[in-house]
C-alpha cells in the first residue's frame, strides 16, 4: 500500500468511526470497521465517503 491509499483508507476508518459513534478504539467494532475498509479498499473503490458507506452497509448497520 502506499501513502495515497493509507490516507484514504484512514480517512473511511476515521468518518465511519465518526458516524458510528464508535470512541473505543480496542472495541471489537473498530477492529471489525478496520477490517472491512482495508476490504473494500482492496477492491478499487477510492472515495472515502463510499468506502465507509459501503463498510457500514456490509456491516449492517444503521
Amino acid at each position: 500500500m502506499g501513502p495515497d491509499e493509507i490516507k484514504r483508507l484512514t480517512d473511511a476508518y476515521e468518518h465511519t468511526l465518526s458516524v458510528l459513534s464508535v470512541k473505543d478504539r480496542d472495541d471489537l467494532l473498530a477492529e471489525l470497521i478496520a477490517k472491512k475498509i482495508i476490504e473494500i479498499g482492496q477492491t478499487g473503490l477510492k472515495d472515502p465517503a463510499q468506502i465507509s458507506a459501503r463498510a457500514i452497509e456490509v456491516i449492517g448497520l444503521p
